[in-house]
């Protein structure tokens, strides 16, 4: 089977450089772009199965991949959403610096331990949700057949990470730019093979993705 994982497009809060997690932030136009050039690249591409976030970033982006011929393969899974950021959702990287530095530090250094504030999550919790979501994804699909999961940075990260055996304190080893599409490959959910990584090409050049300011 093979999974094609993708992150949302680009939203205001992105381009801020706000983190956004759990808040519902729709696509900016640049996200709108990114989705609909998603779209002509997966328009040759046989897609049995559609799953994406609740949040309507995720939603637009999945939709606009598919388009209209394929809207009805699309359903939503809340394991999926992006990590709960709790009191940092909204706040620029500079106001968590003034806020809460020790904490912020420690997401950049050591993401595995770090507690969100204010009722937020964890990594070990997200990766939890977002594995159960993905074998959910995937739950019946056959050897040649292929779903398309939206998802967010973290989400994706996280997954990556356990396909790639990887421990989460590594989270930073790899990036996700907006639309970009992991390509995942094995017979099962536990013997998946990274086949593409951070593939954003459909929108930017070679070593051109953008780098944001905040998950």
């Amino acid at each position: 089977m093979r999974v094609i994982l993708a992150r949302h497009g680009e939203t205001p809060w992105n381009a801020e450089g706000r983190y956004q997690g759990q808040t519902d932030i729709p696509l900016s136009e640049v996200g709108e772009r990114q989705a609909r050039a998603l779209g002509e690249r997966l328009a040759g591409v046989t897609i049995d199965h559609a799953v994406a976030s609740p949040l309507s970033r995720a939603q637009r982006t999945a939709q606009l991949a598919l388009g209209e011929a394929r809207a009805s393969l699309l359903a939503a899974d809340a394991d999926l959403i992006e990590i709960g950021h709790g009191d940092w959702e909204g706040k620029l990287a500079a106001e968590i610096r003034a806020l809460d530095p020790d904490r912020l530090e420690a997401w950049r250094v050591a993401p595995d331990t770090v507690q969100m504030p204010g009722g937020g999550e964890s990594m070990p919790v997200v990766a939890e949700r977002s594995w159960r979501g993905l074998a959910r994804a995937v739950e019946g699909i056959g050897a040649d057949e292929t779903v398309l999961v939206v998802a967010h940075d973290a989400v994706n990260r996280a997954i990556l990470c356990r396909v790639l055996g990887l421990p989460l304190s590594r989270l930073w080893a790899f990036r996700q730019a907006p639309t970009t599409i992991n390509l995942l490959e094995g017979p099962d959910v536990e013997h998946l093979d990274v086949v593409r990584l951070n593939d954003c090409a459909h929108h930017t050049p070679l070593f051109g993705e953008a780098v944001h300011r905040a998950l």
